[in-house]
């Protein structure tokens, strides 16, 4: 059994189908059912209960006693959060963030889960840039945060070192997703092409829910052990615009670590490829293109 916190959302319903389409029992936690689902459920559908994961005492239920329709635990997956910065007032978005996090890996300790993914963030990175990065592509070792939002996620990062300092056997993955979109959402992105400030709060990258629910699935499946940090993102960006036009004339000063393809993201996916073995399948071009 995995349990998804936060399984109602954009993410999370992605992350749900994935994993139930590779044959896995699911359990979805979140505030709100999953959009659209009957009562009863009908066959099919992803077992849901409702658990505010800020509480610890919620959260506890959540992976272990619900009720008699939930299995063991064997991995969780924490999707659950404030979304976003400025969705909540920073104090707001910071308390909800860290506390539920904590939540979740306190309460996976104590019940011998140790195999846990949670979403960090892109955010960590420095978005959205008021200086520019130091560097492209962006990696793992910057920790940049300038948000409430964003510092939330490092302080998540931070807190998965020592829950897996304390027992080497458990593996927590961070992935740092990027702006995550589903195919309904690529209908815009030809207009961002007009003006290359319109997406440079993230370096005109994306992430395609099923791609993000694929780097999920994989980190789930990986036999590493330890906290670890993993970039997310697609292989391309958001923009039909090369990157040195759009570096030239947004980030000038940002060092190249390497020669970059014209349309490559400029977050890299290399760790989560040598890692993971993750694999990006869904690009927006190719989508607008069948469209078209």
């Amino acid at each position: 059994m995995i349990v998804v916190t936060g399984g109602s959302g954009k993410l999370g319903r992605a992350c749900v189908k994935d994993l139930m389409d590779h044959g896995y029992t699911v359990t979805s936690v979140d505030v709100t059912p999953p959009p659209g689902q009957s009562n009863p459920p009908k066959p099919g559908d992803v077992t849901y209960s409702r658990a505010d994961v800020t509480d610890f005492g919620q959260a506890m239920a959540a992976l272990s006693m619900i009720d008699e329709r939930v299995e063991k635990v064997t991995g969780v997956v924490h999707l659950a959060a404030i979304a976003a910065p400025g969705q909540a007032t920073n104090h707001v978005t910071f308390a909800v963030n860290t506390v539920s996090t904590y939540n979740i890996f306190e309460a996976a300790r104590q019940l011998g889960i140790r195999n846990v993914v949670w979403a960090s963030s892109e955010t960590v990175y420095g978005i959205p840039y008021p200086k520019g990065p130091r560097y492209v592509p962006v990696d793992e070792e910057i920790e940049s945060p300038e948000t409430a939002y964003s510092l939330s996620k490092l302080m998540g990062e931070k807190m998965a070192e020592q829950f897996c300092r304390w027992d080497p056997r458990t593996k927590i993955i961070g992935l740092r997703f990027s702006n995550v979109q589903e195919p309904q959402d690529y209908e815009h992105f030809a207009g961002y092409d007009k003006d290359p400030h319109s997406r440079k709060f993230n370096l005109w990258t994306y992430i395609d829910a099923r791609d993000a629910s694929q780097a999920i699935r994989l980190a789930l499946e990986s036999k590493l052990k330890g906290a670890h940090v993993i970039g997310i993102a697609n292989s391309d960006g958001v923009m039909r615009r090369g990157n040195d036009e759009l570096l030239e004339k947004v980030f000038p000063k940002a060092k190249r670590k390497r020669d970059l393809k014209a349309n490559e993201s400029l977050i890299s996916i290399d760790k989560a490829r040598d890692v993971l073995g993750y694999k990006p399948k869904h690009d927006w071009r190719k989508k607008t293109k069948a469209k078209a």
